[in-house]
């Protein structure tokens, strides 16, 4: 329960709104003086301070500026019974975070503390990013510490030393490349060539002599031998991004390549010995292309043997304000500007903003972002129209969570609702045996009888 700080030496208000705190889920605790209220925050957990203006020994105002100096971190919620412009202005510039007007609603002052605290929450993600993209910034240059990429490293772990043919499946812009270097660096292949080429770039003629190389006078302006990028990747890694663009004319020699281990020049009549590990990329539907027969099925099962799936960025959490904060120390270091982080509000709008270009226009609007800042602060001027307009937050509210004990409690009342009170098939379904379950519903003091 988050943990707020009354003060107020009117002892009958501390009393009412600590008792309006604690119905709402508070952990609500009374200070009837200044120095008393400086000496919780400095010894004791608080996340949150309410306190009078007007105040006898300290002031409201002063408390504020004292709990800035030594808990930045904490919001202040200031109310006083003498509301004007210029209170407000002089408690905002002492450090509040909000202000109420004397009478108010504690409804009112329920959702200023609800706001307040996930405010606080975002500062504190986003002050623990930025600590963790120069404390550990990285695994193998990705950046990510989500579940999802947290698994997706151990897979690299656990796939990189084999020479299996690895695809990489994911959106455009998830950083399918970044993933495949690491494979290669992390495998024995490491001390040879890494070797990219991006099949949709090149038209059919082109990629076969950038992929297999070509003689002399093999066709019109081949006007010198060239080494194709089989050969070149031979001891180390080919990495085929795009590969589910490859052009169907040479996808069986593509697979005869993987077959035989050997290569044919364009227009030569001997052939080449290849020894690479096939490292392939695509955000298109491979299964689907081969049920249409737009994918050679041999030729897929060939190269799909380790499958890696790059979760989106939108599906990564706290992640777009890791990445946020790794590509604007980077772009701030480039441009010698004095740009340190993102204000809460826009790091709110990056978390709402579904990022349909992923990690790559993310990249693109923090680069933007530092260009035109002109403070040491990116705010939500800075951010492209598209991030600004997002409106529905995906950001929780703190008022809203709820103790696990409870969340478990709603559950299982949900799936015995479910199986109409069958407790046998409930504890089935809860993965509990029946003693355990039996065990909370007396607890929580519900039915306990037997079915």
């Amino acid at each position: 329960m988050p943990t707020v700080l009354v003060v107020d030496d009117d002892r009958s208000m501390c009393t009412l709104m600590i008792s309006s705190l604690k119905r709402r889920g508070y952990d609500a605790r009374a200070c009837h003086s200044g120095d008393e209220a400086v000496n919780a925050i400095e010894h004791d957990a608080v996340d949150a301070v309410v306190t009078d203006l007007n105040m006898r020994g300290m002031s409201g105002i002063a408390l504020c500026e004292r709990i800035l100096a030594r808990r930045p971190e904490v919001p202040v919620i200031v109310i006083t019974a003498f509301g004007s412009l210029d209170t407000a202005v002089s408690a905002i510039r002492a450090g509040a975070y909000d202000f109420l007007t004397k009478p108010f609603e504690m409804e009112a002052l329920h959702l200023a503390l609800d706001r307040a605290l996930a405010h606080r929450a975002l500062q504190v993600e986003v002050r623990r990013l930025r600590e963790q993209v120069r404390r550990e910034p990285s695994f193998d240059e990705i950046i990510g510490q989500s579940p999802k990429m947290r698994a997706l490293f151990e897979w690299i772990e656990r796939t990189a030393p084999t020479d299996a043919s690895t695809l990489i499946t994911g959106e455009s812009g998830t950083g399918k490349e970044l993933v495949a270097k690491a494979l290669h660096r992390k495998s024995a292949r490491s001390k040879g060539p890494f070797v990219a080429i991006n099949c949709a770039a090149l038209p059919e003629a082109l990629l076969e002599s950038e992929l297999f190389g070509h003689r002399r006078g093999a066709f019109t302006d081949a006007h010198s031998e060239r080494t194709g990028l089989f050969a070149q990747a031979h001891g180390g890694t080919l990495f085929l991004d795009e590969i589910g663009d490859l052009p169907v004319g040479l996808q069986p020699k593509l697979l005869r390549a993987l077959q035989e281990r050997r290569i044919r020049p364009v227009g030569s009549d001997t052939e080449v010995e290849i020894d690479i590990r096939l490292i392939s990329a695509t955000h298109r539907d491979l299964p689907k292309m081969v049920e249409k027969g737009t994918y050679r099925d041999d030729l897929y099962w060939r190269i799909d043997v380790v499958r890696l799936e790059l979760p989106p960025l939108r599906e990564r959490g706290g992640d777009i304000l890791l990445l946020a904060q790794h590509f604007l120390d980077e772009y701030a270091a480039r441009s010698s500007k004095g740009v340190h982080g993102l204000s809460e509000a826009a790091a709110r709008r990056f978390l709402d903003y579904p990022w349909p270009g992923n990690v790559r226009e993310l990249q693109n609007a923090i680069e933007r972002a530092v260009a035109i800042c002109q403070y040491d602060t990116i705010g939500l001027d800075d951010l492209p129209q598209r991030v600004q307009s997002v409106t529905a937050s995906t950001v929780p509210d703190i008022g809203s969570f709820r103790p696990m004990d409870e969340v478990e409690r709603l559950y299982v009342q949900k799936v015995l609702d479910s199986v109409q009170g069958n407790k046998r098939e409930a504890a089935k379904i809860l993965g509990f045996d029946r003693k355990t379950l039996y065990r909370k519903l007396q607890k929580w003091g519900l039915d306990v009888s037997d079915d």
